[in-house]
């Protein structure tokens, strides 16, 4: 049914990660599907604030990403999970919506926590993604 699954982690909140992650893993067995795991980096905000950093800025954020999820994924992703790593810059949502589509994944998972009074008022990242999602949307607490 799930050929292909994307999870959704913050490598920065392993706890966080993990209920996410033991959904995701235990549906990729079950389905023998390949499974996209999504590192989302925050943008920088405003442009004047991104003109304070150093020029390569960008490129060291997004290495250093890279880096800590494939560390992450070494210690959470089983060595015969068929896995594969992206890293991507923006809004969480939005680029969890746009590589689910861009890869064509039959379900997202991602993980929540518990709201504050910002998410009843602005939406949370996950509750945005299964509202807007054309995939079957998991969202583990």
């Amino acid at each position: 049914m799930f050929e292909t699954l994307l999870l959704a982690v913050d490598v920065n909140d392993p706890a966080g990660a993990a209920r996410p992650t033991q959904a995701a893993l235990r549906m990729a067995a079950h389905e023998k599907a390949k499974i996209h795991l999504l590192n989302v980096v925050p943008d920088d905000g405003m442009a004047m604030v991104s003109a304070s950093f150093a020029p390569d800025h960008a490129s060291t954020v997004a290495g250093e990403a890279q880096s800590a999820l494939e560390a992450w994924a070494k210690t959470n992703i089983p060595a015969d999970m068929d896995a594969e790593l992206h890293v991507t810059r923006g809004k969480v949502y939005h680029q969890i919506l746009k590589v689910a589509k861009d890869l064509d994944v039959a379900a997202i998972v991602v993980g929540a926590h518990s709201p504050d009074l910002s998410d009843y008022l602005l939406g949370s990242n996950a509750a945005r993604v299964a509202r807007h999602a054309t995939q079957s949307v998991f969202v583990i607490r």
